[in-house]
């Protein structure tokens, strides 16, 4: 909205003018905005010393018996016809409040005002009013602007004929300028206006926005309406964002009616952007709650707690529902500048509790408003200090001026924070209010994107941690031990991952591999990849064809589906490795009898997803105590570095004499951690390879004879003795004699073979050459088959069957304790 002379130059210039002619002022407004309901929703300090109405009176009344409508001017009211619109400006302000207009209307009245100080007028307010529709989302429906004309008048020098060619600039400018667009437009709305001039007065509309009318003989100057509009902080100032309205009448060089009032809003201004570029530096929650309370001590308060739900605190999801008397605060946070201590013992940070209904504590809490004590009188501080047991507040809060302000995001309240000033600092008022609600609006954004961070990063880091293996550290012939560390970017969820996988013949799968890029989908790919490597692992599926099939399986899965990935095969009963790998780096053999460590020179393949680059796959014979440390390449790889070294330092820190496996791993990851600029993942596998004894094995070949299966039982028997393990004999002898049982019976012609292992715990397995796996099927209470692998299932810790070639395997395991 502009004001100005519409006639320039052409007037003579009244006293009071610079050398130029222009007599710049300013005359403060009253700021009022109804709501859809025709309701006052905001009623500025201006409106107050205007219409002679508080606050707390004015705002949820009929806007229509506050304002200067129609029915204020009738001559049976006043005496004398007086029109509520002047030279054509548009209908009277009744019309606008009805909402039956779209448009900005214009008007002068005169009222009779409520305060008790008479207008020299006849006891009557000479009235200017402007009316402006409101649009966009929210209930504020009607923006009213009221400026006093007998100011104009007295103080001025204006006629009334002067005062009446104040018009809004609505009447010429058909397309207004949002927020946005304010900095390239004003020029245009202002021709006689420079850039710099304008860049002053949008900073000035934006930060400020003080409500005031300036005017000027010769120049067109807005004037904007303010009333908390909250910003991102780190954003530009030309950025809202939440503009509670677009509000197209845009009022601009903000002022004050004195020179103190100004610089107070100046100040508090600084002190806002101050806020602003101290708190959300971080997105870890504990410091931005720590930044936000400490930058209230002590420019603003003498002490500020931060209280949060407890969903906020723990990083869940957003809370549900407004806070009740049930709902648990979290003191989260104290700064004060009293006597260290002083607060320690009666608000502990830390303590959890749900805040008493008859507090003004749970008024905030509850209706999201800020609430306002000017003093802490004692009786105030007496009922406040008896609805918290076992608690004296009263030294503590008698005397002091209070101030409780929301703690919201996106209408939700979060939490609150509690500021106080001693008794010898200027009580809080309604100003102190606003810029106490301004300061929680910008913390509450802050805190909201803290707890959105935490929370979708526990988030990721539990889908991160289900999809990681629970490795157990002993397998057969081989101890295992592993580490996971998260990458350090933001969104730091990746694709590596890492698996161990029990294979028939007291063999174990090691495997790594790492997904290209990070976040979920990576995430997901990788938990894809990993079921696809567990179900073929157990199928016996040799090395260079696991990853064969796994890349076929990631081309068509997506053209994106990428990953590095190496797998081998440690036969504890061979000392061997069968590895082969998909562009992974090499894994690193540390040898036992000597304490080299090398990097194994494999065929390296290409990523799987690739598609068309055969895998090759190679055998390595290892000795007893040897180790395997297999990890990606966050681990080595750093941004500015050649891998080659990373390389070096892993073979070098690798074969560092440890403890035991957890200790050489950690002193892998603190070589190999301390080097800066790690961003990546990183997943460590190491395994040392111990091997079986021989006496843990035997082995029989047994004819297809059904005879064969009684001396299977006494082979077993004898075996189990000799190993001092009398107790498992008689389970061991009814299995055994059922599987056998199954094995001679559908044997084609070769023999078939029985191994028993001892390795933790008993390992059996019969191998016949029907490649056909059983079926454990339902039976009837007299059919005379069909049972033994029901008993199987039932006795055994676990059993399985795998079929390689034309032959199969049959396998169980039986727990028993072995002697000291």
């Amino acid at each position: 909205m502009e004001f100005g002379d519409d006639r320039g130059s052409e007037r003579d210039t009244p006293s009071g003018r610079d050398a130029e002619g222009t007599a710049a002022g300013r005359i403060p407004l009253a700021v009022v905005v109804v709501d859809r309901d025709g309701r006052v929703s905001h009623w500025s300090s201006g409106a107050r010393r205007l219409f002679g109405v508080g606050r707390e009176d004015a705002v949820g009344r009929p806007a229509a018996d506050l304002l200067p409508v129609s029915g204020a001017l009738s001559e049976e009211a006043h005496g004398e016809a007086m029109p509520d619109a002047y030279d054509g400006l548009g209908p009277g302000l009744e019309t606008s409040l009805g909402g039956h207009t779209s448009y900005a209307t214009a008007g002068r009245a005169r009222i009779f005002p409520h305060h008790p100080a008479p207008d020299p007028q006849g006891g009557r307010l000479d009235v200017l009013w402007w009316a402006y529709p409101l649009v966009g989302p929210g209930p504020s429906r009607l923006l009213v602007l009221a400026a006093d004309a007998a100011r104009l008048r007295d103080e001025r020098g204006y006629d009334d004929e002067t005062a009446e060619r104040i018009s809004p600039g609505f009447a010429r400018h058909t397309e207004l300028p949002a927020f946005d667009e304010l900095e390239r437009r004003l020029p245009e709305i202002l021709p006689n206006m420079g850039p710099q001039l304008s860049s002053r007065i949008v900073a000035q509309v934006l930060e400020l926005g003080y409500p005031v009318l300036e005017f000027s003989q010769f120049d067109r100057v807005p004037v904007t309406p303010y009333w908390g509009v909250p910003r991102r902080p780190g954003r530009r100032r030309t950025e809202a964002v939440v503009p509670q309205q677009r509000c197209a009448p845009v009022l601009v060089p903000a002022g004050a009616e004195e020179d103190l009032e100004y610089a107070a809003v100046r100040e508090r201004l600084e002190f806002l952007n101050e806020v602003s570029s101290r708190i959300g530096s971080s997105l870890d929650l504990g410091e931005t709650i720590r930044e936000v309370t400490s930058a209230a001590v002590p420019r603003f308060a003498d002490f500020a707690g931060t209280h949060l739900r407890a969903a906020v605190l723990a990083g869940e999801g957003f809370p549900d529902g407004p806070p009740d008397a049930s709902t648990v605060m979290f003191r989260v946070w104290v700064e004060h500048n009293d006597e260290p201590g002083r607060w320690d013992d009666t608000v502990p940070v830390g303590e959890a509790f749900a805040f008493p209904e008859h507090t003004p504590f749970y008024k905030c809490m509850v209706t999201g408003e800020p609430v306002l004590v000017p003093r802490v009188t004692e009786e105030l501080s007496e009922r406040i200090s008896g609805e918290f047991e076992k608690r004296d507040l009263r030294p503590l809060i008698g005397g002091r001026s209070l101030l409780i302000v929301p703690l919201k995001a996106r209408n939700v309240v979060l939490g609150f924070m509690v500021l106080m000033r001693r008794p010898d600092r200027p009580q809080f008022d309604d100003m102190d209010r606003t810029t106490g609600a301004e300061l929680a609006a910008r913390a509450g954004l802050v805190l909201d994107n803290a707890r959105m961070y935490t929370y979708q990063e526990n988030v990721a880091d539990t889908l991160q941690d289900s999809m990681l293996p629970q490795v157990s550290p002993r397998m057969a012939g081989c101890d295992v031990a592993t580490r996971y560390l998260p990458g350090t970017r933001l969104g730091r969820i990746g694709g590596d991952w890492f698996d161990t996988i029990k294979l028939p013949g007291s063999r174990t799968a090691l495997v790594v591999g790492d997904v290209m890029g990070h976040g979920l989908n990576s995430a997901a790919m990788m938990g894809q990849l990993r079921t696809a490597v567990q179900t073929m692992a157990a199928m016996e599926t040799p090395p260079a064809q696991l990853l064969r099939n796994l890349d076929d399986l990631a081309r068509r899965l997506g053209d994106n589906y990428l990953a590095t990935c190496l797998y081998a095969v440690y036969d504890p009963i061979g000392g061997e490795l069968h590895l082969a790998n998909a562009g992974h780096i090499p894994p690193v053999l540390v040898r036992a009898e000597d304490g080299s460590s090398e990097l194994l020179d494999l065929p390296t393949g290409a990523p799987v997803g690739v598609g068309g680059v055969p895998f090759e796959a190679i055998r390595v014979k290892v000795a007893p105590g040897d180790r395997l440390v297999l990890c990606t390449d966050g681990l080595v790889e750093v941004r500015g570095s050649d891998i080659g070294e990373g390389l070096a330092a892993l073979c070098e820190s690798a074969a560092h004499p440890a403890a035991s496996m957890d200790d050489a791993c950690d002193t892998i990851i603190r070589a190999l951690n301390t080097r800066g600029g790690r961003k990546d993942d990183v997943a460590l596998l190491m395994a040392r390879l111990n091997g079986l004894p021989a006496g843990h094995v035997a082995e029989w070949q047994l004819d297809p004879d059904p005879r064969e299966v009684a001396r299977a039982r006494r082979l077993v028997r004898a075996q189990l003795l000799d190993w001092g393990l009398a107790q498992a004999v008689d389970t061991a002898e009814l299995l055994v004699s059922e599987v056998v049982t199954n094995a001679v019976r559908h044997a084609v012609s070769e023999r078939v073979g029985l191994r028993v292992i001892l390795a933790g715990a008993l390992l059996f397995e019969v191998t016949d050459d029907e490649p056909a796996l059983p079926v454990m099927l339902g039976t009837d209470p007299y059919d005379e088959a069909g049972r033994g692998l029901r008993v199987v299932s039932r006795l055994a810790r676990e059993w399985g069957a795998t079929a390689t070639g034309h032959r199969k395997t049959v396998w169980f395991e039986q727990t028993v304790t072995t002697p000291a």
